[in-house]
């Protein structure tokens, strides 16, 4: 088998139009593979709650601390995602699954780590450097540097005409570029783990799906934030149950808004190896 690194890379696929009952079915395809292989949604959605619980833990309060801890989740959330689209794909193809072997899941997303899924994870932490910046950077135009160095005055500060205008302009940023980066993910992950692409054309190739498809897209991500708020009122537990079903959901959503040449071969995966 050729190196993952040097494969011949997979053909452009074709854009596909989608429709509403393209959600629901994607969406119903999510808890059906949920509910057939229920501890590795379990497994993987216990990396994040895990993960934040630690976060919570070792930043003991220090907001610096819980922005190093923090970057490391971008880098891991690809992965994450990752094991549950692998789950997907074999349960389509009959294929056995395990967590270890030869053929594991955990080894198949380790595999990953000498593909483009890592460049993928390195352009989102550049993102939210980015967003943390350019937020901070609005919070003192709008009410000053004092604000930033003293939170007891920047919180009251926020009661105020100019803090108002502050949180409408937040909201408003925070949403172009989580609508952003959302474009450049939401296919971009499952097409460079299903096939041999870079990561700059599998996101050129997302950020198309969500362009040709905009009305449908923007309720698939409408639905995503909304499920997601929703299962974390309980104490986050929803989110046992709710981001599994979203990423297989995700997966096979992927496989409908793509459509790939005829001929064109899977990839399947790094080799045994790496």
């Amino acid at each position: 088998m050729l190196d993952a690194t040097y494969a011949e890379a997979a053909p452009k696929p074709e854009v596909a139009r989608l429709s509403f009952a393209d959600l629901r079915a994607a969406l119903a395809a999510g808890w059906r593979d949920f509910t057939r292989a229920p501890q590795f949604g379990l497994f993987f959605a216990l990396v994040y709650a895990l993960g934040g619980f630690a976060m919570v833990k070792l930043s003991l309060g220090h907001v610096a601390t819980v922005l190093i801890l923090s970057l490391g989740f971008p880098l891991i959330a690809p992965f994450a995602a990752v094991g549950l689209y692998v789950v997907s794909r074999r349960l389509a193809r009959g294929e056995r699954l395990a967590f270890g072997g030869r053929n594991g899941v955990l080894l198949r997303v380790w595999r990953e780590r000498a593909r483009q899924i890592p460049w993928i994870g390195a352009i989102i932490v550049i993102y939210f450097l980015f967003y943390t910046f350019f937020a901070h950077m609005l919070f003192a135009v709008f009410l000053g540097p004092r604000a930033l160095i003293n939170i007891t005055d920047g919180l009251s500060a926020l009661m105020t005409p100019e803090g108002y205008r502050l949180i409408a302009v937040q909201i408003l940023f925070g949403a172009v570029v989580a609508l952003l980066l959302y474009a450049l993910t939401v296919v971009s992950i499952p097409f460079a783990l299903d096939r041999e692409v870079d990561f700059i054309t599998a996101m050129l190739v997302s950020l198309a799906v969500v362009r040709e498809n905009k009305l449908v897209m923007l309720a698939w991500a409408a639905l995503l934030a909304g499920l997601l708020f929703a299962a974390m009122l309980p104490w986050f537990l929803g989110l046992l149950i709710a981001l599994p079903v979203l990423g297989h959901a995700t997966w096979h959503l992927y496989e409908r808004a793509l459509i790939h040449p005829p001929g064109s071969v899977a990839s399947p995966g790094a080799p045994e190896g790496l």
